[in-house]
């Protein structure tokens, strides 16, 4: 089924336009006629099940046949994540949206050579928002990741939310395995997670100070086996293994 992302604001009524960006694709790329079937996701658990009632060059216009709400995975992970030099970050917020990240974090750690200005955040996140619309839509998933402002690591710290587990890859000693932490939060609180936290650093990875810090936040040092990984792809390897354990239904 041809997916396509329209908001909220944008997709209440029965009938309803698509975005100009989404009905360009559709009628000059994928060539949709009145009368051919397509999904639009809002990006706030909606799925709507529509026909083309009209299409031209730059517009397109749907009725909704179904509509239905889905829920939210049961456990909402923040992925704090120095950003990274190249078009690694994009690539990390593709497949953390694949993943079912709830919320991104950019983050301006010690020893990230990446400098975004204040006056070009708003494009960086507004092209990031769009490489995660593109992302819902090829892996079906109604919920769009909320996707900040790059933050100093000062500030981070003062803003991220309590969760029941928070975890920093590292690669400092002392550093435990993933599923010793969530095993032991398991048998502690006789429950899953409700909800987590992963910090990813940079290339060169967070200070010493930077660690203590986050120590300071309840946050568990983790370790991704002896190899050393790339940002892009610690932060990768590490939520797919909190998506498989963690989204499973509460009980």
């Amino acid at each position: 089924m041809r997916r396509f992302f329209v908001p909220p604001e944008l997709s209440r009524g029965d009938v309803f336009e698509l975005p100009e960006r989404e009905a360009r694709h559709a009628t000059q790329v994928i060539r949709l006629e009145s009368g051919d079937e397509l999904t639009v996701l809002d990006g706030a658990g909606g799925v709507m099940n529509c026909v083309v009632e009209a299409a031209t060059k730059k517009a397109l216009r749907v009725a909704v046949k179904t509509r239905q709400h889905r829920a939210p995975l049961p456990c909402p992970i923040t992925l704090v994540q120095a950003i990274p030099k190249g078009p690694a970050f994009e690539n990390i917020v593709q497949k953390a949206t694949e993943l079912g990240v709830a919320r991104i974090i950019p983050l301006l750690s010690e020893r990230v050579v990446v400098n975004v200005a204040q006056k070009d955040a708003a494009a960086k996140v507004e092209k990031w928002n769009q490489i995660a619309i593109e992302s819902i839509k090829q892996c079906g998933s109604p919920w769009l990741p909320a996707i900040e402002a790059p933050v100093s690591f000062d500030k981070s710290i003062q803003q991220v939310p309590q969760v029941d587990v928070m975890v920093v890859a590292s690669l400092e000693n002392g550093s435990r395995s993933l599923r010793e932490i969530l095993a032991g939060f398991s048998t502690a609180k006789r429950t899953q997670p409700r909800n987590a936290l992963l910090w990813i650093g940079p290339e060169g990875d967070f200070t010493s100070a930077e660690y203590q810090a986050i120590a300071k936040l309840g946050a568990a040092a983790i370790t991704l086996g002896p190899l050393v990984l790339r940002a892009d792809t610690a932060a990768i390897a590490t939520l797919s293994i909190l998506n498989y354990e963690l989204q499973r239904p509460i009980l």
